[in-house]
């Protein structure tokens, strides 16, 4: 069984942005965080990835190979409480997940995974939605 690579120091003004969401949500998104970071190693060809913020919320993009579109990790406005994988709107990504796992999140139009931090997290079919958005460019 091949161990999961070591996650990258989080950027102190990414930190900051993690330490401002209310807990569970805060452990939630970084093991989202962790999901990211694992499955574009085990996909190759889309890293290294950076990691910053958009809009105040941490972000990771495929700068170097351009192969994806950037994930956004931030809160829900409504309903409150969950925590969002938020996509770029302009792509059919969100459209591709609600096709594909009906059941298994909570969608806000076409912008958004919604996250209930009191449900477990849907690791594997969360790691399949991330890695269609970090490959996007390369599939569309």
């Amino acid at each position: 069984m091949r161990s999961a690579p070591a996650l990258p120091v989080i950027p102190t003004e990414v930190e900051a942005a993690f330490a401002a969401f209310p807990e569970p949500v805060r452990a939630q998104l970084r093991e989202v965080r962790r999901l990211i970071f694992a499955t574009a190693a085990e996909i190759g060809g889309v890293d290294p990835l950076t990691e910053t913020l958009k809009w105040g919320e941490p972000a990771y993009l495929t700068e170097t190979t351009h192969s994806g579109s950037t994930i956004r990790l931030g809160l829900s406005k409504s309903p409150e409480g969950m925590g969002a994988v938020l996509f770029n709107c302009r792509t059919n990504l969100v459209e591709t997940f609600r096709t594909q796992f009906p059941e298994a999140f909570v969608f806000q139009g076409n912008r958004a995974i919604l996250l209930d931090p009191s449900v477990p997290l849907p690791t594997e079919q969360l790691s399949m939605c991330l890695a269609m958005a970090l490959t996007y460019h390369r599939l569309a």
